[in-house]
């Protein structure tokens, strides 16, 4: 989805892409492109937590932030992966908490909304450099662009490629993977599989390994972009794929990336 950021007094831009990280599939970061206002900064990180209400009839998504704040913010090397020490000087610059430190998607909150109004980190006094060293793990970042396209390895065979992703914008989380199961199945499917299938995503040859048979995937719960927001299709696609409902946000709205 093309989206327009809109701030607390102008608009910043337009976002360009998703960063979400491969262990919890959450999405961390927009990738905001500033160069209608700003050409010399280029690319801007602002992570869920500094976001507002998401309007899908617009394509606009409001950002609780000024221009000059965007404007004085860590600039990054796009070409560059991103760093715990960079995610560090970001977080101290917005005064946001640090996401790894807890066992859930938002360290200890449910959503980034929820870290947002809590002030959850602001009264810490240890070092950044002290978390980030206690606080490592094996925890990548991937773009949304460059996912779409991955193959998908069942346990038995290949069984088609990412089409798209289904963002649930309560707690910014990747709650669905669309396929294309047409590089399989003559004619193919497109249809809907849980990130908690997911092994491992291998950047070097393109793909994705799940945890489930070519059959499963061919018999999972055909993509309906209407029933998107029905609560009867999500509770089929969470016994499909055994996902307990406390395991999951139900939200008022999802919508593809």
């Amino acid at each position: 989805m093309h989206l327009q950021l809109q701030g607390i007094d102008k608009e910043i831009g337009n976002c360009k892409d998703f960063l979400f990280d491969d262990k919890y599939w959450v999405i961390r970061y927009l990738a905001v492109d500033t160069n209608r206002w700003l050409p010399f900064l280029g690319k801007v990180l602002i992570s869920p937590r500094s976001l507002g209400e998401v309007r899908c009839e617009t394509h606009q998504l409001s950002v609780n932030l000024t221009r000059e704040e965007v404007k004085n913010s860590p600039s990054f090397d796009e070409n560059q992966p991103i760093s715990h020490l960079y995610e560090a000087e970001l977080f101290k610059y917005y005064g946001n908490g640090f996401y790894w430190m807890g066992e859930s998607q938002w360290a200890t909150c449910t959503s980034p909304a929820e870290i947002a109004e809590s002030n959850l980190f602001a009264n810490k006094t240890q070092s950044i450099a002290t978390k980030i060293e206690n606080k490592l793990e094996e925890r990548y970042l991937r773009s949304s662009i460059e996912v779409k396209g991955y193959k998908i390895h069942a346990t038995d065979q290949s069984i088609g490629h990412i089409e798209d992703f289904i963002l649930d914008d309560g707690n910014w989380s990747i709650c669905y993977l669309i396929i294309k199961t047409r590089n399989w199945l003559p004619g193919g499917r497109t249809v809907i599989i849980s990130p908690n299938c997911i092994e491992t995503v291998n950047c070097i040859d393109g793909s994705i390994t799940i945890n489930v048979s070519a059959k499963v995937v061919e018999d999972s719960p055909l993509f309906d972009s209407n029933r998107l927001t029905d609560p009867q299709y999500e509770a089929h696609l969470h016994e499909y794929y055994e996902i307990s409902q406390s395991s999951k946000y139900l939200s008022d709205l999802k919508v593809r990336l």
